[in-house]
């Protein structure tokens, strides 16, 4: 890894469009457990929003995601992708449970259905 307050110049020389990613957290042990959320949605009219994804194991312990800082846009049949991530990992998975928000309190509230929905851990890939 790099210092913090260094990795803007070893990233800006690249001419390509770059992305970081820092998996660390605010609380011990500091890491984040990564998951590649994939959904294809059904909703004939376009939502845009945010999902926070919590997955609880066969004992009942659970974790929620952190809400991304950025909306999604969800189109009828088109897959939408969204990196979550989760203070604890859960190795084997019972139930997963998506809340999704558009963040405003006026206004109607909105659904959004699910056609499709997949969950990769990128910590684990083989799960």
């Amino acid at each position: 890894g790099y210092q913090a307050d260094r990795w803007k110049k070893l990233l800006i020389p690249y001419s390509l469009p770059t992305k970081a990613y820092f998996d660390t957290s605010d609380q011990d042990p500091f890491c984040m457990y990564n998951y590649l959320l994939d959904i294809t949605t059904w909703n004939k009219r376009i939502r845009r929003g945010f999902i926070k994804v919590k997955i609880i194991d066969y004992a009942g312990n659970a974790v929620e995601s952190q809400m991304n800082s950025e909306a999604s846009t969800f189109q009828q049949y088109r897959r939408v992708k969204i990196l979550t991530g989760f203070y604890r990992d859960i190795e084997k998975i019972a139930k997963i449970s998506l809340t999704f928000s558009t963040k405003t309190l006026i206004g109607p509230k909105h659904k959004l259905r699910i056609l499709q929905m997949r969950l990769k851990s990128l910590n684990n890939p083989k799960r």
